[in-house]
């Protein structure tokens, strides 16, 4: 009797859970569950976004102004029709193909069932991030200071890394897989290119821009060398830089979903690239959720910190 039931689909189905590694396959209580939460998915997904632009239109989400906030929450309340209609096209329906295009409801309902799975891959994605973002960028700045205060490196180096530094990182993938151990140092080694080279090449283009009287002056009130550089040249050359560093950032989303489809364990674009291989279209679509409003979070961030470092400029610069 037991070789019989084990032979029925069933009882894999309710023997073996997979939910620790993405959708898998799941209880009939928890099917029971999600008919519930498909029953009230088209008032959830209006009443979603109307909520969250009134939060954000008056808490001023990181220290935005009213008019700014108020811009968004509009924008957001306009999307609540827009997902109700969405809903109706596809879990009412039916007029999209239900596999590609599955209803909001189940696209929330990932957040739930893999949670600890996407937190997992957030924390592995930002992990990589930030250690690529800080070396591109240090390393990066160090090497246009460089270039900027030596007329040999500037000779001898810029117009080798002038040539390299164009070639989109992703082509370096194969040369990645070779020389490093891991597919973790090939992907810092990778997401780290994206971030050198524009900030290098801005950096440089900051420093040669610098006013040469500033450099006078500052010899004449007797500052060193490394004074001209540090408090005379990189503030100058600021905006540049950061130009320089949201390019690499920017650049820096693609090559790390891209590393990560390559072969990592974790992170974002793999548990994309391997929701897209099992079929399961509306962990796919919550992946790509996760990654729009991750990356975005990360860029306003960034600005927050621009507008501190280069408060001085305010007004000048136009971004």
């Amino acid at each position: 009797m037991y070789e019989e039931e084990r032979m029925d689909p069933s009882f894999f189905a309710c023997n073996f859970n997979f939910s620790d590694r993405g959708s898998g396959c799941a209880g009939e209580k928890e099917s029971a569950a999600d008919e519930d939460a498909a029953a009230l998915s088209p008032v959830f997904s209006w009443s979603l976004p109307c909520g969250v632009s009134g939060f954000r239109s008056r808490l001023s989400f990181l220290g935005a102004d009213e008019k700014a906030g108020g811009v968004h929450g509009s924008l957001l309340c306009h999307a609540g029709p827009a997902v109700g209609r969405l809903n109706l096209a596809t879990a009412k329906f039916a007029l999209l193909p239900v596999i590609y295009f599955p209803a909001p409801d189940r696209i929330l309902q990932v957040f739930v069932k893999d949670f600890n799975l996407l937190l997992s891959c957030i924390a592995y994605s930002y992990s990589l991030l930030a250690i690529s973002w800080i070396l591109g960028v240090s390393v990066g700045i160090a090497t246009g200071a460089w270039l900027g205060f030596s007329k040999r490196a500037d000779y001898w180096l810029w117009p080798f890394i002038k040539a390299l530094g164009p070639i989109p990182p992703v082509a370096w993938i194969p040369l990645a897989l070779v020389i490093f151990p891991t597919m973790y140092s090939g992907s810092v080694f990778l997401i780290f290119l994206s971030i050198w080279f524009p900030t290098a090449s801005l950096t440089l283009a900051g420093i040669r821009n610098v006013n040469k009287s500033y450099f006078e002056v500052a010899e004449t009130l007797g500052a060193s060398h490394w004074d001209q550089v540090f408090r005379v040249a990189i503030p100058a050359a600021m905006p540049d830089i950061f130009m320089g560093v949201f390019t690499g950032t920017c650049m820096s989303f693609v090559v790390l979903v891209t590393a990560e489809m390559m072969g990592a364990k974790y992170g974002l674009g793999w548990y994309v690239n391997w929701q897209k291989e099992m079929m399961a279209y509306s962990n796919v679509y919550a992946g790509l959720i996760l990654i729009a409003g991750s990356f975005c979070l990360f860029m306003e961030l960034m600005f927050k910190l621009r507008n501190r470092v280069l408060a001085w400029q305010k007004g000048v610069i136009k971004w």
